[in-house]
């Protein structure tokens, strides 16, 4: 839309600028963590049911559905997760995946990489700012020698972490028996500990501590990934801003934060500050949005949105996987860091005058829901949903879903987005199942809450524009904000990364703008003298 009538040009001539401006996705990264000890020991399901019934058949099951490693590497969604396959080739995959996945799969990807828990566990003593983690020192010499090999990881200066500081088992039981510590389990051993950093703190205890050490381990895992694969120079990260659902402080700040920076200092972003953004799985959404906000005023060059996993979203439907006789499929921690930078006249941009919000008096049945996020910003633009090519939303595996009984998550947005396009004329009834499947793809991504919110498809959605297979993509977070307890309100946000147009506008020089101004009163003048 262009504004019209005397005086005009000056402004739309910066609303041009303005939308050739618009920032870009320059890269993308994935992680995913195998932890089947991890599930066992500190997901909540399996956590509860120890405490209220550690006689139940449940939990005397639940180690025999524990995954290998190598099985977690080839089942398919977390090849597709690290973007080793595409996720159109689930759908040509037989169900269950877990049954039928290619074999010869690699943990490394191209957007990232699967890591065993051993070198994870490692990982947790190395991002360990307060020495809380204890390893046994065999333990911690093998992960020291895995680690120093690899290509992310191995020439962080931390890893000397490693080097020193180890105890025997006599004292780590002693930690563990005596102090408080919360193990750390591997192959069926304790191998280390996480000591509590207070003593009646219960913000700082052992467990909240090792939680947040996961939290920050695995997203500094996919920041190094990221800046490893995508040529992005740590010294040249402006801004941070971690998207998770944990939330780092003490008795007195309780989600204080701050993970962002904490993550910078560890991958060697030294030029770098950050914040942290809440809003349950909505979060990566929101932070892409400011993120990209924070490109285009200009304020930093730049910035980084990232958010590591959960501990205790382990295993969280397994009760229902063991009584299908499935393997524990709820055993990866997710990761994923995505770089966003100024319009270089190559990558895709993000449409910052595009935004779908759900609003506070927006409602919250679908209909409502959906005609926020997704019809809003098209419908202000003149854009038809037909123009959106891909779309994102809540992109958990139906595999580990269903079985739960919350059904295919993705799907169901997918036919609630093509019902209320029936509704407004954009397809006809008959043609919804086409639309689905032509906008739409199969879950791939583990169900850690904000994981899967929408931020999956990024890196594929750059390729894809990149290669010209799509123009458009649509990228939806939503969020339950009454999980909290303080709001029955939902929450959303969308955006659209798009094609570039391969023109980058540097702005309007001093001389530019005096010149539009000159003319513009001229033009205002011949007005005034022509109604007279």
């Amino acid at each position: 839309m262009r504004c019209e009538g005397a005086g005009m040009s000056v402004i739309n001539k910066c609303l041009e600028v303005r939308r050739v401006n618009f920032p870009v996705i320059k890269g993308a990264g994935y992680a995913l963590i195998h932890a089947p000890q991890m599930a066992l020991h500190y997901g909540t399901t399996p956590v509860t049911e120890r405490s209220t019934n550690p006689d139940s058949e449940y939990l005397e099951k639940l180690p025999g559905h524990l995954r290998s490693f190598t099985d977690a590497v080839m089942y398919a969604p977390n090849q597709v997760y690290i973007g080793n396959s595409l996720p159109d080739e689930l759908k040509e995959l037989p169900r269950p995946w877990y049954e039928n996945s290619p074999q010869g799969a690699e943990r490394d990807g191209k957007f990232g990489e699967m890591m065993p828990e051993d070198e994870f566990i490692g990982l947790l003593k190395v991002v360990d700012a307060f020495d809380l983690v204890l390893l046994e020192e065999s333990f911690q010499r093998s992960v020291k020698s895995k680690l120093a090999e690899h290509p992310a990881v191995g020439d962080l200066k931390l890893l000397s972490k490693l080097d020193s500081g180890s105890v025997d088992e006599e004292d780590l039981a002693n930690f563990v028996d005596e102090k408080g510590a919360a193990p750390i389990y591997y192959d069926g051993k304790v191998v280390g500990c996480v000591k509590r950093a207070h003593e009646f703190d219960p913000a700082l205890s052992a467990g909240v501590m090792l939680e947040n050490l996961v939290s920050k381990a695995s997203a500094s895992l996919v920041l190094m990934l990221l800046l490893e694969k995508s040529g992005l120079q740590a010294e040249d990260v402006d801004y941070i801003i971690e998207c998770s659902e944990e939330a780092c402080g003490d008795m007195n700040q309780r989600g204080g934060g701050n993970f962002a920076k904490a993550i910078g200092e560890i991958c060697g972003c030294a030029n770098a500050t950050g914040s942290d953004t809440r809003g349950f799985c909505a979060a990566p959404s929101h932070a892409l949005v400011e993120a990209a906000a924070l490109v285009q005023s200009g304020i930093f060059k730049n910035v980084v949105v990232l958010a590591g996993g959960s501990s205790a979203k382990l295993a969280m439907n397994s009760r229902d996987h063991i009584k299908k006789g499935m393997p524990v499929l709820e055993d990866m921690i997710g990761a994923f860091a995505v770089h966003i930078g100024e319009n270089d006249g190559v990558n895709p941009v993000i449409r910052t005058d595009m935004i779908g919000r759900h609003k506070i008096a927006s409602g919250a049945s679908p209909q409502a829901v959906i005609q926020a996020i997704v019809y809003d910003p098209l419908e202000q633009v003149g854009m038809e949903i037909t123009e959106i090519d891909r779309f994102s939303p809540e992109m958990q595996n139906p595999e580990i879903t269903e079985p739960a009984g919350a059904g295919d998550v993705p799907n169901a947005n997918y036919k609630m987005i093509a019902a209320l396009g029936v509704k407004k004329g954009a397809f006809k009834r008959q043609e919804l199942l086409k639309a689905v499947d032509e906008f739409g793809m199969p879950g791939f991504a583990p169900t850690q809450g904000h994981i899967p919110s929408g931020v999956p498809f990024v890196g594929f959605a750059r390729e894809m524009i990149l290669e010209q297979k799509i123009k458009r993509a649509m990228i939806i977070g939503k969020g339950s904000l009454f999980l909290g307890r303080i709001t029955d309100l939902f929450d959303g946000i969308s955006l659209i990364i798009e094609q570039n147009t391969g023109k980058v506008e540097t702005g309007l020089d001093k001389e530019e703008i005096r010149q539009m101004v000159a003319e513009a009163m001229r033009d205002f003048a011949k007005t005034i003298v022509g109604e007279k």
